[in-house]
């Protein structure tokens, strides 16, 4: 056990360094300065100067290269594509320290791909968020690595809580997690999209359609979270007998949308281990 690994570690109290500040980067570096983390203990890096230059100036935040984020953080947060995650830790994995929290965002990679190429001990805490972090409703799954503390968990919840909820879950589970709720609010576009152009083909202007069903969809949403329902039950309540809606699911179920969806969380899940054996 390594020294002082069961004292909490606060949030705030640690300098964090998001190595690969793109989008999800991006939303961990904003959800962190909206919770109230001090600017001077955040840094950032990025490939491109002209995004360190962008980034420094939205968010005030100090951008450097690999190497120094990994002398002065005490928490890496590496938000890089799964495909640079390799050379990432060719560049720095020796000089990370093995009492420095590593935390992964990089969808697909496995725990142990980061223990192999950072020093024995290192702890590594996967984390799959979404992208509505951007409006503080995310739903981020956390699972620890071999050498990871509960101390170190809840340091990753409290940075991640400021984005929206946060669930632990098993580190076997992220690849459904990720096609479950990484990639989750994709489907959900895709289903307004598909709806509003249904509702210009039944005669609404455009903005009407999409007025009718964003706020449907919102109203949906929060009586699935707030009321405790099964969404069978919430369904049963709209469904009347001979009504339009049993009319329009017999519809969705004779175009088996139900086994294209099971289909397509297969697919996602299957693409996440994809990603992790290409780059093993």
């Amino acid at each position: 056990m390594r020294e002082g690994e069961d004292e909490p570690m606060a949030a705030g109290v640690h300098t964090v360094a998001v190595i690969g500040a793109g989008k999800i980067g991006e939303l961990m570096l904003s959800g962190l300065l909206r919770a109230g983390w001090p600017t001077d203990k955040l840094i950032a890096t990025t490939r491109r100067p002209a995004r360190a230059e962008e980034l420094a100036e939205r968010y005030g935040v100090r951008m450097v290269d690999n190497l120094t984020a990994v002398a002065e953080a005490e928490v890496l947060a590496i938000a890089v594509k799964p495909q640079d995650a390799g050379a990432l830790l060719d560049e720095i994995g020796a000089k990370v320290p093995a009492d420095k929290l590593v935390i992964s965002l990089c969808a697909g990679l496995p725990t142990g791909f980061f223990g192999r190429r950072l020093p024995e001990g290192t702890p590594v805490v996967r984390v799959m968020t979404n992208t509505p972090a951007l409006v503080d409703e995310a739903m981020t799954a956390i699972s620890a690595g071999p050498h990871a503390t509960a101390a170190h968990l809840a340091l990753a919840e409290e940075m991640f809580k400021p984005l929206g909820a946060t669930l632990r879950v098993p580190e076997s589970q992220q690849d459904a997690v990720t096609a479950l709720s990484g990639s989750g609010p994709a489907y959900f576009y895709l289903l307004v999209e598909a709806m509003i152009d249904a509702g210009i083909l039944l005669g609404l202007p455009r903005q009407v359609a999409h007025e009718l069903i964003v706020q449907t969809a919102i109203g949906s949403a929060v009586m699935l979270r707030d009321s405790g329902e099964h969404p069978v039950k919430l369904r049963e309540a709209v469904t009347s007998p001979a009504g339009t809606t049993i009319s329009a699911i017999r519809e969705l179920e004779n175009h088996g949308v139900r086994a294209a969806l099971l289909g397509a969380l297969e697919a996602a899940r299957d693409r996440a281990r994809e990603i992790a054996q290409q780059s093993a």
